[in-house]
């Protein structure tokens, strides 16, 4: 479970005295208990906790990248560095991505059964790809190669 490799390795990193993991990791923490906090009002609690832990995983590292690409605009090199870091953290808890090859087969399987023909069909297949290889395939990459597949 990835709530409990979180915590795990937020333990052994106060031990080593890794500060900036630690850090990272207790924003992680953060990040889920928020989360978590969320999904107390919801109507229906999710099925899958490792699920919505991908989700925010995920999320945190959109949220980053996005700033190193600022940062990288903006000249400040040291701060991409430090989101740099705090990425390559939090991907360890993450499921192993797909390959290129292996996510264009995949798109090309669901195009083929959803019968999908113009960029008109998208949503049928990004809701399929979502479903079936969520944590799996970073989504913006495969919106991009739904875009190509079906433009």
């Amino acid at each position: 479970m990835i709530r409990d490799d979180i915590k795990a390795a937020l333990v052994t990193s106060m031990k080593a005295g890794d500060k900036a993991r630690t850090a990272t990791l207790r924003l992680v923490q953060s990040a889920v208990k928020n989360r978590d906090i969320e999904l107390r009002t919801a109507a229906a609690p999710p099925a899958d906790d490792d699920a919505t832990l991908i989700e925010v995983l995920q999320k945190m590292i959109k949220q980053r990248r996005e700033s190193i690409a600022l940062y990288e605009q903006g000249g400040r090199a040291e701060l991409a560095d430090q989101e740099k870091a705090e990425v390559a953290v939090i991907e360890t808890f993450l499921p192993a991505q797909m390959d290129e090859e292996a996510a264009k087969a995949a798109i090309e399987a669901l195009v083929a059964e959803t019968g999908a023909a113009s960029v008109k069909d998208m949503g049928r297949v990004m809701a399929l790809v979502k479903s079936r290889f969520a944590g799996q395939m970073d989504m913006s990459r495969a919106s991009a190669l739904v875009k190509a597949r079906l433009g």
